[in-house]
């Protein structure tokens, strides 16, 4: 207990000095609490943080869900969900818990952070050496630079539910060029607004989805038949894993907030808010649609058009925009890194430098518009890795010693107050995600996946397009 007073008295004393220059600032700015920049651009609030996690954790996936469902049958999505919601949200305290822990260190040697921002394999190099930063660097970045051509394959996949009179590719080339605009925004301190918004809109969207499911009914002969296959079951089970596995940008975040120590519990309730988007949006489409789902990996594909559909479309286009940049920001801070631009305080100079990121996401785009299929590779091959048994293993590895568990810079959670259980807990969580997760999952969505590129084809102009003029408007 005497360690982990220790700990946070260390963490304190920069707390205190980071609140502080904030309150300095928005005096200089406007002496009004409301002032433009506080309420507009500023954050660091532990309800910014809440926006942040839940905003993030589900966005386009929100459309391919129903379609998961199709794969899986509607028990196994529905478990599933709660499943992965509540490991992920385990897997990302654990990750805030060695934050904590690698900032105190660092704080107890007076290595200071101003103008730096912590990113998660710097965590995992301080706590365990350069091997385990190197494989979470590795990890973390390619995640997330698929995580960003995701958003980018949605966007267009969205808009050609309104405008079919360009093919997605051109959109996905129109979308590029206007997500590049995220370069400017400098930190997640600066996400305040676009998350409250961006949660708005994927809560209008997903009750949309609910809704217009119900009152369009079930089509005619419709059926359930799902699972039907092992392929697609599992093909499934790793979209759902990557949906609750949006925490790759948990440190970043954390390092966002004035107190980051009261970020434990911010991602768990976020993610309760998130089940009562999802859950009720992919039951409803699959009761409504059934086994169609199969061939539309897009919800709005079924849907009729309207006016309500296409402010959905509006709404998730610029959650998407938001999106992108949340994935973007963590790989633009680590090539400023590289470059040697990180402290750099011009937003002008750090825009330019991070322009050569967003290149290979917009190319990767147009080479693999598999909207719904790329989600379930992400998920099995790298978000199994990134955000559940790396953490897990780390976590393991780093309070090993009786020593350091006794100098825990945080205390075990009041719901599992002993070491043995959050060790079973943590090994159950690298075995299952290895074997079903990546394993598994990794088969099941990689032949999806190859069956994708066997029928559209690498650079395929308008995925899952309507094949005549006749069947374009759904």
């Amino acid at each position: 207990m005497s360690g982990q007073k220790q700990a946070e008295e260390a963490i304190v004393p920069c707390f205190n000095e980071t609140t502080e220059r904030e309150e300095k600032e928005e005096e200089k700015g406007d002496l009004s609490i409301f002032s433009v920049k506080s309420l507009l651009w500023h954050g660091g609030s532990v309800y910014d943080a809440w926006f942040s996690c839940a905003s993030n954790q589900v966005a386009q996936v929100l459309l391919t869900l129903p379609y998961s469902f199709s794969q899986m049958g509607m028990l196994s999505g529905i478990i599933l969900q709660i499943f992965y919601g509540v490991i992920g949200s385990w897997t990302a305290y654990l990750i805030s818990v060695l934050y904590i822990e690698y900032r105190s260190r660092k704080e107890k040697e007076n290595v200071s952070f101003k103008n730096h921002v912590i990113q998660w394999f710097e965590v995992l190099d301080g706590l365990l050496g350069p091997s385990w930063k190197a494989v979470g660097l590795a990890f973390n970045c390619t995640f997330l630079l698929f995580g960003s051509v995701i958003q980018l394959i949605a966007c267009a996949s969205n808009i050609y539910y309104i405008n079919d009179k360009l093919d997605k590719r051109t959109w996905t080339y129109i979308f590029g060029a206007c997500c590049a605009t995220t370069v400017f925004i400098p930190s997640f301190h600066n996400y305040r607004i676009w998350s409250f918004l961006g949660l708005g809109m994927t809560t209008y969207t997903a009750w949309y989805l609910t809704i217009a499911a119900l009152v369009h009914g079930q089509v005619e002969g419709v059926t359930h038949q799902g699972p039907t296959k092992l392929v697609l079951y599992f093909t499934g089970a790793t979209n759902i894993l990557y949906t609750f596995g949006g925490h790759a940008v948990t440190v970043e975040i954390m390092h966002a907030m004035w107190k980051p120590q009261k970020f434990k519990y911010i991602y768990l309730s976020a993610t309760l808010y998130v089940f009562t988007l999802t859950i009720p949006s992919a039951a409803s489409v699959y009761w409504a649609f059934g086994d169609q789902l199969l061939n539309h990996s897009n919800a709005f594909s079924l849907l009729p058009r309207s006016g309500w559909r296409d402010a959905a479309v509006v709404l998730m286009l610029i959650h998407q925009f938001i999106t992108f940049g949340f994935a973007c920001t963590p790989l633009y801070f680590v090539w400023e890194k590289v470059v040697g631009m990180h402290d750099t305080k011009s937003i002008c100079f750090r825009a330019v430098c991070r322009l050569p990121v967003v290149i290979p996401i917009w190319f990767l785009a147009i080479i693999f518009p598999f909207f719904g299929p790329i989600n379930s590779a992400v998920g099995s091959l790298l978000v199994s890795f990134t955000v559940y048994i790396i953490p897990a293993l780390a976590h393991m590895l780093t309070y090993k010693s009786a020593s350091a568990r006794q100098n825990a810079a945080e205390k075990l959670p009041f719901f599992l107050p002993s070491w043995t259980a959050v060790y079973a807990l943590n090994t159950f969580i690298v075995i299952w995600v290895f074997v079903l997760g990546f394993g598994l999952g990794g088969w099941a969505s990689m032949t999806n996946f190859i069956k994708q590129v066997d029928t559209f084809g690498l650079f395929a102009k308008c995925y899952q397009c309507p094949p005549s003029p006749s069947t374009k408007h759904h």
